[in-house]
């Protein structure tokens, strides 16, 4: 009676018995599964750094190894590890190359009054061991939905990903077209200038562009801003191609604009992430009778501490010891959420919330600001 509709199709009883003679499976899967996500998304890495090249006066780029020699995890070209470092962390986009995973590549700017670039320059010595995250963000190359055929808007060190993405194509030989147009101040600014043009001279589909602001009496180049004339000038009919944009957020809302006047379709620009605003009052959101540096009240797990108004959430949090899992500190990952219990925050526009965040008072501590005195919930 066990098996009475089995018993109706041929071979079945053999089918069962094979079944019952089989040795039971005492396997852990889940502590399969959970090594295999550790090892292609770690949470945490321990790098340690073997080389440091000095790009500019300003510039350098931090090789780092696994202490074993390990192969590392495998990322998209864009992609970032968030460095952590005097009690806080910074996202650094990797500039090496994908195919290459014994290594990664963070190339790392001086940026007046940063608090970990600044660090990093100054203080880091081959040897010395950094904790990171895996690889991280959603800046990269989809073949399948942005195309073969790409146009790179960078300044400064927002060269750091395409450099990453121009180097797989070179180490891949991938049958794509991409064009780099690349803003920096003055011609010694220029971070693999070098490597740049070799890579341009030898590889028929990659074209690189420097524009440069301030330059000197021997400069040849395009000079000028990336406006709509000179991106228009240099990259020809824009034709529905993917426009990819990192640099300083000013040239976030600049690139934009020019872009929009050219009549490139918003849904074909991809920027990257790139930090908190640097003045939230700016943003048509802020209260216009809220004075930005003033300090409020903030209480979070029976600790309650001050704070100004115009620092973001993450950081005063970490200021006073309380450290929230963290990537991006641009609004996008989303690991810093945290909930609003009591009191007003004002949220930057870069935050990107889930639909359901305003209806249960979740905010991202990294691009919120508190207005009001306000008691938090992690």
């Amino acid at each position: 009676m066990k098996h009475r509709l089995t018993d109706r199709f041929a071979g079945a009883a053999d089918i069962l018995a094979e079944i019952d003679a089989r040795v039971p499976d005492t396997r852990d899967h889940l502590a399969e599964t959970r090594t295999t996500v550790d090892t292609y998304h770690p949470k945490r890495l321990r790098l340690v750094v073997v080389e440091i090249i000095d790009e500019t006066s300003t510039t350098k780029t931090f090789r780092l190894e696994h202490p074993e020699a390990l192969p590392l995890p495998p990322f998209l070209a864009g992609q970032y590890l968030g460095v952590f470092f005097d009690g806080t962390s910074r996202p650094y986009a990797i500039s090496s190359s994908p195919e290459r995973l014994d290594h990664y590549d963070l190339t790392v700017r001086r940026v007046p009054g940063g608090r970990i670039s600044n660090a990093l320059i100054d203080t880091v010595a081959v040897g010395r061991e950094l904790t990171t995250t895996g690889p991280m963000g959603v800046f990269h190359h989809n073949p399948l939905f942005h195309g073969s055929d790409l146009i790179f808007l960078a300044g400064g060190s927002g060269v750091a990903p395409a450099m990453s993405m121009i180097r797989e194509i070179v180490e891949r030989g991938l049958d794509r077209r991409f064009r780099l147009i690349y803003g920096s101040r003055r011609c010694t600014d220029v971070i693999f200038r070098d490597e740049l043009d070799t890579l341009a001279a030898t590889h028929p589909g990659i074209d690189i562009h420097h524009v440069v602001t301030e330059p000197a009496p021997d400069w040849t180049g395009t000079t000028g801003l990336l406006s709509a004339d000179t991106i228009s000038a240099l990259a020809g009919p824009l034709d529905g191609r993917m426009v990819y944009v990192c640099g300083p957020q000013a040239l976030y809302h600049y690139a934009l604009d020019q872009l929009t006047a050219l009549g490139h379709p918003r849904k074909r620009i991809r920027f990257e992430a790139n930090g908190a605003p640097s003045d939230p009052t700016r943003a048509p959101q802020w209260p216009s009778d809220v004075d930005p540096n003033t300090e409020v009240s903030v209480v979070i797990g029976g600790k309650s501490f001050r704070t100004p108004r115009n620092r973001p959430l993450l950081d005063a949090l970490e200021d006073n010891g309380i450290r929230p899992e963290t990537a991006c500190r641009s609004g996008e990952c989303s690991l810093c959420r945290i909930r609003i219990v009591e009191g007003e925050v004002h949220t930057a526009a870069e935050a990107e919330l889930r639909l359901s965040d305003a209806r249960f008072g979740y905010t991202h501590s990294c691009v919120a600001y508190p207005i009001s005195d306000v008691e938090l919930e992690l």
